[in-house]
């Protein structure tokens, strides 16, 4: 809780903490609009395959020329990743593949990494950890984004003794969402194709959000970094609003949804007949605990907190979350603490590419949010005894056999050359 008042002895030094940002899309966008409130945080350079294109974000969220004049814009994110006078690097561009390669970059420069880029996290962030841990740099997840909230909620619940039943996310799901593709999308979400075109809305990157892949791959980010577990057959995706969270997200056994204690689960903002849930959580995030001890739950009672009818669980939520606003808590907490504000630690959980319709030999398949595959959450023995593509590798790739609507895409079933990005996810898988 002291970050601004570090932040501010690093300005008075006259060596401000100094950040690239590489992708300067909405959530970069809404980083850099910070920016200028924070003492002793600054933005050195910005790359983005279109410089132009970061330079006219930088004015639309109100900075002036003199702060434009004072940064440096390039074309590619490793030579930003090389430069001196950067310190923190925030990976933001989304693509998997780049996000590894940026990555790689930062940290054989000696430089922390936020990666905002969970696609890119959840396909080979055990060996990223693992390789800035030897290089004595921060590999972090992004705070303001739902996973690194989660986490910071499931550090919070085990530090003050208590047992995490289930921690996650809330979203808008229906079981008919994991068929949409780009072309109906914007039904979805109340607007017209030419209303979302006119506001710079991308249909692919805004299906992966309804069609349950975005979920999929946040549940996978929170399992790497906690060990919690995630479902065996999937996200169910219960419709929950947050007074009934403590009831809903426990175990089977005593009436809930969840196969065992310690998972991972998104809850939905639509009961399955698509009335609103009361109090949603469709923004928020949250943690289910379970008292200790009898004391522990009869101050649940006596302080108001909302249980379920054992009294033994309770749930602490946050119901929004403001994404790139908050991004510069990990620039600092990593540049100043030397923390990450979450990190993956294990391969608990992978994101296996699902046959959104009955694919044939010889198609191309278009990754998340597109027209061919959606993202399912498996545990990651799973994921290796079968041998799963991941959805951070089903673009771009071509199937070399027919596979049918509802099954998982394995790496027999495409044609992929193997590259750093699926070298180092068959290692990750490997070991664990």
């Amino acid at each position: 809780m002291n970050l601004t008042t570090l932040c501010a002895a690093r300005a008075a030094e006259g060596r401000p903490v100094r950040a690239g940002l590489i992708g300067a899309g909405k959530f970069g966008s809404m980083f850099l609009s910070q920016v200028p409130g924070i003492e002793g945080l600054e933005v050195a350079a910005i790359a983005d395959l279109d410089p132009g294109r970061a330079r006219s974000a930088c004015a639309e969220v109100g900075w002036d020329e003199a702060r434009i004049a004072a940064t440096r814009f390039v074309d590619d994110g490793r030579a930003l990743a090389a430069l001196d006078e950067v310190e923190v690097v925030i990976e933001a561009t989304g693509h998997p593949r780049a996000g590894i390669a940026h990555a790689l970059a930062a940290i054989a420069a000696g430089k922390h990494v936020v990666m905002v880029n969970v696609e890119a996290d959840v396909l080979a962030g055990p060996a990223l950890a693992h390789r800035a841990a030897e290089a004595g740099v921060v590999y972090s997840m992004a705070y303001g984004d739902q996973p690194a909230l989660v986490c910071e909620m499931v550090d919070w619940a085990r530090a003050s003794g208590f047992g995490v039943v289930a921690a996650g996310k809330g979203t808008k799901y229906l079981p008919g969402y994991h068929q949409v593709t780009p072309d109906d999308v914007w039904d979805h979400y109340g607007l017209t194709a030419e209303e979302a075109r006119r506001a710079g809305m991308n249909p692919q990157m805004f299906n992966s959000f309804l069609d349950g892949t975005k979920s999929a791959i946040e549940a996978a980010a929170i399992a790497n970094a906690t060990g919690l577990a995630v479902p065996e057959q999937g996200l169910a995706f219960p419709p929950c609003g947050a007074d009934d969270l403590a009831h809903v997200l426990r175990p089977r056994a005593l009436g809930g949804v969840l196969e065992r204690s310690g998972m991972v689960e998104v809850v939905s903002s639509l009961e399955r007949d698509g009335r609103p849930v009361f109090r949603d959580l469709r923004w928020g995030v949250y943690v289910v605990i379970e008292a200790p001890n009898d004391y522990a739950a009869a101050c649940f009672r006596q302080y108001g907190l909302p249980t379920d009818a054992t009294g033994r669980f309770a749930a602490m939520y946050r119901p929004f979350h403001m994404i790139g606003l908050e991004l510069s808590v990990s620039v600092l907490s990593a540049a100043l603490r030397h923390e990450p504000t979450g990190t993956t630690r294990r391969f608990a959980a992978s994101v296996a590419a699902v046959a959104k319709r009955d694919l044939a030999v010889g198609e191309t398949l278009d990754g998340e949010g597109g027209y061919t595959v959606h993202g399912q959450v498996m545990p990651a023995e799973h994921a290796r005894d079968r041998d799963v593509l991941p959805i951070g590798l089903a673009q771009g790739v071509r199937l070399a056999r027919p596979v049918r609507a509802g099954a998982p895409l394995c790496f027999a079933d495409v044609a992929i050359v193997e590259d750093e990005a699926v070298r180092l996810y068959r290692g990750a898988s490997a070991t664990g």
